[in-house]
């Protein structure tokens, strides 16, 4: 080919390939967000897994990313509603945190090196990438509402956590809670999917306004 072949070869202005550039960053998050929407794994209650409704899930999302700030990681206890909602998208700040989900269903697995296998009977048993104390905020659900499992549940939260944590659990777990982790209740009441027969509350051990605690 000559130089005044090459000559002829088409080129963008700056302002098509800036508008093209902008296309492929757009569908990249896009495709991120289809992911998560795809890869949404149902409850299933033989595990005790109960989901938040969207509205719960998405507060608690809300609350995590403000509490965890500029470049926060974020750990997800057996919560994986709260954490598909931070890695859809759809609430604000959710690109400005990093979240990971402890659970035992290896159906979540599909999330990569987000998903950490977590066996709350073995509460410090969390891989060797897991360093203690690297994580902003830790949001935990502990699957059974008993003193045992919140006691196993809440060394996994000493372990992760710089300092804060939200719990979610049954209301008549709050002065277990506060014992252990040294948490409040707020005035916010979250909801499931599914309705439960125990009132469940969240439990924090910090100020929040958007808990009302």
């Amino acid at each position: 080919m000559s130089d005044s072949d090459g000559d002829d070869v088409p080129r963008l202005s700056a302002h098509s390939l800036a508008a093209l550039q902008e296309f492929y960053a757009e569908t990249s998050v896009a495709t991120a967000k289809d992911q998560f929407a795809v890869a949404t794994v149902e409850e299933d209650w033989r595990m005790s897994q109960f989901w938040y409704n969207d509205e719960t899930a998405a507060r608690l999302a809300e609350e995590v990313i403000r509490e965890a700030g500029e470049g926060g990681r974020i750990a997800c206890v057996c919560a994986p509603s709260v954490y598909q909602k931070l890695k859809q998208g759809v609430v604000e700040g959710w690109d400005r945190v990093s979240a990971v989900v402890l659970e035992f269903d290896r159906r979540f697995a599909t999330y990569g090196d987000d998903f950490i296998f977590y066996d709350y009977n073995e509460p410090l048993s969390l891989g060797g990438s897991v360093a203690p104390q690297s994580f902003d905020v830790v949001l935990a659900d502990p699957p059974y509402l008993s003193k045992e499992c919140l006691e196993k549940v809440a060394k996994t939260i000493k372990y992760l956590s710089k300092g804060k944590v939200l719990l979610c659990t049954g209301a008549i777990m709050e002065n277990v809670a506060e014992e252990l982790l040294g948490v409040k209740k707020c005035s916010f009441l979250p909801e499931h999917k599914r309705n439960l027969s125990n009132e469940f509350r969240c439990f924090v051990n910090y100020p929040s306004q958007l808990l009302s605690c």
